[in-house]
């Protein structure tokens, strides 16, 4: 894929600055060279942030502070484009983007508005890379290790920042965290072209094909089940079938299977099997006990209306019996009045005190008067006439009458609903049969499609026969094969290349594991890993020649998605001595170099310059580092754009002020 930066461009949060645009040779070694703190570090997360990254990685403060914009401009096979990505301020990151295409971009807007978002971008870049659409787990996982590959997962062998290009653990770009290590490892043989979209594809269908078989291959087990039962049920369908009188089966020996298909599907095609009970038989019953319910429920109405009157009537009389009983109490009462008045000559003295007891005689008078009142009004009170008894014999006869007529209701109703269950019982039997014909219909019919012509056996085979031959198509093309074939060329490439670095075993044959993401050297007795292996100088050559030749391979493939891009910040760090801190108010110095650190670090510049001069501008790679010119000024295919020192940097000295 040829994708390769033109320049990154920085927007000022001052409107009235202009961008800061830092270009870049195409298909050359660019070498941006500069002191400490010049802002060398913050050309790589740049660069990842404008191209979609998750988060953005770009140095808080001086830079984010005096940049409102981010942007990179990219050489394509379709032609330039400007990504531009807003900082984020107080987020992690911000989908806000601004996209520009055109044939070739010279002029850079000085204000930009959103057009687009990191989404969309991440997609184009998808489209560009000519990614395939098909995930590596084979339909079963859209997302997570085994999703699609993306254009974000080929940024491991993009970049090489300041803290993985020297890492004796840390091989690829951001395979320090456990997603993108495990993404990568699952791609990998997807980029080095072991994998390729069509082998992908036969992969997927194989898969599907797989899933259907089994579901299948379910259905067949479970209809083969029934097949297996179906001599058992035969015999049970022919002795219910001999029991409803629908068959009659000939005497002697036991019948065979064909024998009794034969019995069964007779009583299928018949047709005189008729109904012994209609309908209209039970439905004129039914009607007729509809009617003996509806006299019933008037019955019922009319015995609860004369039960309730003569209730009331025996309350009547019970009350009338309980007045006149009061009366006579009252009486009784008053009458003590009578017996004072007769025995009281009215010279008699009170017992107690002696005095006399004239008061006494207005109270028994009014005595006297309220007796003689009430034997007044006893004589009017109401007595029940002897009608009312008359009345209350009549209610009783009617109640009597009633009830024996809702009894013969009943009886008759208990009497048709006998006649009418034999009735039901006689269709149900029939119902039975019918019930009985239909069920066996059904039966027959799956025990042909069970049969040796059954349309789901020949599904099961057709399905087995797709699956077995894109099984030894897929073993022909032999994918462990094709992936150790790839990773040889890989291994030749940095063998070569080992012994013009600044290396201890330049010899010793090199290995890249994917498995582990990491490099095997081999050697006389025993091979050890990257991180077994000590010195600086060998993690960084091991590095170099190890993500050269991997773009050497990608280059040789008749296509590959990877760009011919690689980003490396400060190689020559191995070589510096370490001065543990530095006052904020202090300048850094720039380090000086010994003079075999000089050719140790001359010889990372040339094998780089050879390799992207042998991939005759395919390649392009970007160094931003603290070695001056004077290392590497006189290597062919090198090019300085801009050296940041004495006050020069990434971003200008005017826009912080």
């Amino acid at each position: 894929m040829f994708f390769q930066i033109k320049e990154i461009v920085l927007w000022p949060r001052n409107s009235a600055l202009t961008p800061r645009r830092v270009q870049f040779e195409l298909g050359k070694v660019t070498v941006i060279s500069g002191a400490s703190r010049t802002g060398k570090s913050a050309v790589i997360p740049i660069i990842d942030y404008c191209l979609g990254s998750k988060s953005c990685s770009i140095p808080v403060k001086t830079i984010r502070n005096a940049c409102e914009w981010f942007g990179v401009v990219v050489k394509t096979s379709m032609g330039d484009k400007l990504f531009a990505r807003r900082e984020p301020g107080a987020q992690r990151s911000t989908d806000e983007m601004y996209v520009l295409e055109a044939a070739t971009i010279s002029d850079i807007p000085t204000k930009l508005i959103k057009n687009s978002t990191a989404s969309d971008v991440r997609r184009l870049l998808d489209e560009l890379a000519g990614l395939s659409n098909l995930d590596f787990g084979a339909g079963e996982s859209r997302s997570g290790f085994e999703g699609r590959p993306s254009f974000r997962d080929l940024s491991a062998f993009l970049f090489q920042p300041q803290n993985v290009v020297a890492n004796p653990e840390v091989l690829f770009f951001k395979t320090d965290r456990h997603e993108h290590r495990e993404k990568l490892r699952t791609i990998f043989p997807y980029v080095l072209g072991a994998i390729t979209p069509a082998l992908l594809a036969k992969q997927h269908e194989l898969k599907q094909l797989q899933s259907e078989l089994k579901r299948k291959e379910r259905e067949l087990r479970d209809a083969e089940q029934v097949s297996a039962q179906w001599v058992a049920e035969l015999r049970a369908r022919v002795s219910e079938g001999q029991e409803l009188g629908l068959l009659t089966p000939p005497p002697g020996k036991e019948l065979t299977r064909e024998q009794m298909l034969g019995l069964l599907e007779e009583v299928v095609k018949r047709t005189d099997v008729t109904l012994a009970v209609s309908s209209t038989t039970i439905s004129e019953a039914i009607r007729e006990l509809n009617d003996l319910e509806e006299e019933e429920s008037k019955v019922s109405f009319t015995l609860t209306a004369l039960r309730r009157r003569l209730i009331e009537m025996n309350r009547l009389r019970e009350s009338t019996s309980n007045y006149h009983e009061a009366l006579r109490v009252q009486r009784d009462r008053l009458q003590l009045a009578d017996w004072i008045g007769q025995h009281r000559s009215g010279e008699e003295s009170c017992p107690v005190c002696g005095g006399g007891m004239e008061p006494s005689e207005a109270k028994l008078k009014e005595l006297k008067e309220a007796l003689a009142e009430f034997e007044s009004a006893a004589g009017v009170t109401f007595e029940v006439p002897a009608a009312f008894d008359r009345e209350m014999q009549r209610v009783q006869t009617e109640v009597n009458e009633t009830t024996e007529k809702l009894k013969s209701i009943q009886l008759r109703k208990v009497a048709l609903s006998r006649r009418s269950n034999e009735a039901s019982a006689q269709q149900y039997q029939v119902k039975k049969v019918e019930r009985f014909i239909g069920n066996l219909e059904n039966a027959l019919h799956l025990y042909r499609r069970l049969g040796e012509d059954g349309g789901l056996r020949g599904e099961v085979a057709q399905l087995r026969e797709q699956c077995h031959g894109l099984t030894d198509e897929l073993r022909r093309e032999n994918l462990e094969d094709r992936k150790r074939r790839a990773l040889s060329i890989v291994n030749n490439n940095a063998a070569r290349l080992m012994p013009l670095l600044d290396n201890e075993r330049p010899d010793d044959p090199v290995s890249l594991e994917i498995g582990d993401l990491t490099i095997k050297v081999t050697g006389v007795n025993r091979e050890d890993y990257l991180s077994e292996i000590g010195s600086g100088s060998n993690w960084l050559s091991y590095h170099i020649a190890v993500m050269l030749a991997l773009h050497q391979f990608f280059l040789s493939l008749d296509y590959s998605p990877v760009p011919g891009l690689l980003v490396m910040d400060q190689p020559s760090q191995v070589y510096f001595p370490k001065k543990l801190a530095v006052r904020e108010t202090e300048t850094p110095e720039d380090p000086q170099l010994k003079d075999e650190d000089v050719e140790a670090v001359r010889k990372a510049f040339q094998v780089m310059a050879r390799v992207v001069e042998s991939a005759k501008g395919a390649l392009q790679i970007i160094v931003l580092d603290h070695a001056s010119r004077e290392v590497w000024g006189s290597i062919p295919n090198i090019i300085d754009f801009e050296e940041w020192r004495d006050g020069v940097k990434l971003v200008p000295l005017e826009w912080l002020l």
